[in-house]
C-alpha cells in the first residue's frame, strides 16, 4: 500500500517532514521511500525534544530527500539524518543548494557555540550539553545534494517522478510535484512547502522573489501550508511607520534590535534600511549585521537575480552589494559580535535566529531588553513556544541562557514583511486549480490557524480538507 506519513509540521509550524512510501513492488520488497523536506522542530520543548528522536523509518532505509527550500524548519534536520545513516541523494533547486551550503554549517556552528556557552556557565540540565550536530557534520551532508532546476522532471524510481514548480517564497523555493504510478493509474501529489505572497509590490514591500506561486495546478492530493491560515496581512506600506520607530528610538539614545532569518529576510531588510537612509527618511546610524554567514548570504543573494522582482533589481542596480556600504558592518567572529554589545551609541542590530530560538540574537536581547530606551522590531512569523512569540506577545519577562530577562524595551511588529501567503492569497491561488484535489491536508500551521483555514476552504471552495496529524498515515 502506498502512503504518506506526516513526521513533522503536523500540529505545529516547524519540523517539516513528509514521508512518501510507494508500497511494495511486484517482488514483495519494500516501497521506494522519500522525505519531502527534513526540517528541525522549533518552539515548545515537547517539539524540540523530537529533534533528538529517530524517525519511525530508519534513516538508512530512506532512499531520497526532496527539499522545497532552505529554511531550517524545512532543511535543518538533514545533517542529523545523515548522521543517523542516510546516504541517498538530496534533490533541491540550485539556489536552495547554494543557501543550504552556508545555512546548515552555520546552524551546526551556532549549536556548538550554544553548547559551549551552556557548559561554561553550567546552565544546562545535561552534562555535558551537546549540539544536535556539529559544523563538521553539517558540512559532510552537503556531498549528497543534487541540483534539479525548476520545471525539470526527475525520475526517482520506476513508479515515481517529480518536478519542482516555483513557490515564490524565498530564493530557490519550490513546490514538489510528484507523479506516482500505482494500481495502473497515475496520481499527482503536490507538496507546497511554503507559499509566497501576492503580486502587488505595494502590499509586500521589499519582496525579493517574483510574487505569486505558479497558477493552474492540478493535483489528486494536496499537502499545503497553513502558517497564516487564521489572519490577513496588513495592506498598508510599513516603511513610514518603520522610519518613525527608528527615529524615535535613536532620539532617546536607544538601539533597534531586529531578529531576522539569516537567509533573505536579513538581506531584504538591509536594502530597505539603505533606501530609507538614502531618501532621508531616517538618519545614518551604524547598522550591524551579526551573523557568521552574512558575507556568503549576501553573495548568494546578489548572484540569483533571475528570481528577483523588478523592485529588488532596482535596489541592487542602485546601491550594489551591502558589503561595500559605508556604515554597514558585518560581524563574522565572536569577537566582532561582542564589540557590538560594547557600543553605547544608538545603532540598528540585525541578527538571527528570526524566532529567537538560538544564535547571537540571544546575547543582544539579553543585554538590551531590560532598557526602555531600546526597541525590538519583529519582521517575521513567531511560532508558538519560541522566545520570539513570548516577547512579541507582551510578556513582562523571557528566559535567555537560563536567566529571567525583564522585557522593558519597546516591542514593535511588522506583519507586512512576511514571505507567507495569508488566507485571501491562498484562496486566490487555489481558485486557479484546473481541477479540485480529491483530498487536501493542511500542515505547517499552529492548530488554530490550520483549523480555521480548513473551515474556510470547506465553506468557500467546497473542498475535502483535513488538518494533518503528527505520525498519521494517509493511504494513496
Amino acid at each position: 500500500m502506498a502512503y504518506i506519513q506526516f513526521l513533522g509540521a503536523a500540529g505545529t509550524v516547524t519540523g517539516s517532514k513528509h514521508l512518501v512510501n510507494t508500497g511494495r513492488n511486484a517482488g514483495g520488497n519494500r516501497g521506494f521511500q522519500i522525505l519531502i523536506d527534513c526540517g528541525m522542530f522549533q518552539g515548545p520543548k515537547e517539539w524540540r525534544e523530537r529533534n533528538w528522536q529517530n524517525p519511525p523509518v530508519p534513516a538508512g532505509d530512506i532512499d531520497a530527500v526532496v527539499l522545497t527550500h532552505a529554511h531550517l524548519d524545512h532543511c535543518g534536520w538533514i545533517p542529523r539524518l545523515v548522521k543517523e545513516g542516510f546516504r541517498g541523494p538530496i534533490y533541491a533547486t540550485p539556489a536552495t543548494i547554494d543557501l543550504c551550503g552556508i545555512l546548515l554549517p552555520d546552524a551546526g556552528h551556532l549549536q556548538e557555540e550554544d553548547a559551549a556557552f551552556y557548559n561554561k556557565q553550567h546552565k544546562s540540565k545535561h552534562s555535558p550539553a551537546l549540539p544536535l550536530y556539529t559544523l563538521e557534520e553539517a558540512q559532510a551532508c552537503l556531498q549528497y545534494f543534487r541540483p534539479v532546476p525548476a520545471e525539470t522532471s526527475k525520475r526517482l524510481s520506476p513508479e515515481l517522478t517529480f518536478r519542482f514548480v516555483r513557490a515564490a517564497h524565498i530564493l530557490g523555493s519550490a513546490m514538489a510535484e510528484l507523479t506516482l504510478e500505482t494500481g495502473g493509474q497515475n496520481r499527482r501529489l503536490l507538496f507546497t512547502g511554503d507559499i509566497g505572497r501576492v503580486r502587488n509590490q505595494n502590499l509586500a514591500p521589499g519582496k525579493v522573489v517574483r510574487s505569486g506561486p505558479i497558477e493552474g495546478e492540478t493535483a489528486n492530493l494536496l499537502v499545503m501550508e497553513s502558517t497564516y491560515g487564521d489572519r490577513q496581512h496588513p495592506t498598508n506600506d510599513p516603511r513610514p511607520q518603520l522610519a518613525a520607530v527608528i527615529k524615535e528610538t535613536v532620539a532617546r539614545g536607544g538601539s533597534v534590535v531586529v531578529p531576522a532569518f539569516a537567509v533573505e529576510r536579513t538581506q531584504k531588510f538591509l536594502f530597505m534600511l539603505k533606501d530609507l537612509m538614502e531618501s532621508g527618511q531616517i538618519g545614518r546610524v551604524p547598522v550591524y549585521c551579526d551573523s557568521p554567514m552574512a558575507i556568503q548570504a549576501v553573495e548568494i543573494f546578489m548572484r540569483h537575480s533571475e528570481e528577483y522582482t523588478e523592485e529588488a533589481r532596482r535596489l541592487v542596480r542602485q546601491y550594489g552589494s551591502p558589503l561595500a556600504w559605508p556604515g554597514f558592518q558585518f560581524a563574522l567572529t565572536l569577537e566582532q559580535s561582542k564589540r557590538i554589545n560594547d557600543s553605547k551609541y544608538p545603532s540598528i542590530i540585525v541578527s538571527s535566529s528570526g524566532m529567537v530560538t538560538g544564535g547571537r540574537i540571544l546575547h543582544h536581547l539579553a543585554q538590551r531588553l531590560p532598557e526602555p530606551k531600546n526597541t525590538v522590531i519583529f519582521i517575521g512569523f513567531q511560532a508558538q513556544g519560541t522566545r520570539g512569540f513570548t516577547i512579541k506577545s507582551g510578556a513582562p519577562e523571557v528566559k535567555i541562557f537560563g536567566e529571567i530577562i525583564p522585557v522593558r524595551a519597546q516591542v514593535v511588529s511588522f506583519e507586512q514583511f512576511s514571505d507567507h501567503a495569508d488566507t485571501p492569497e491562498l484562496l486566490e491561488w487555489l481558485r486557479t486549480f484546473k481541477s479540485t484535489p480529491s483530498r487536501t491536508y493542511l500542515v505547517h500551521g499552529d492548530p488554530a490557524a490550520a483549523s480555521q483555514l480548513r473551515d474556510v476552504m470547506r465553506q468557500e471552495l467546497g473542498w475535502n480538507v483535513e488538518v494533518a496529524r503528527w505520525m498519521e498515515k494517509v493511504d494513496l
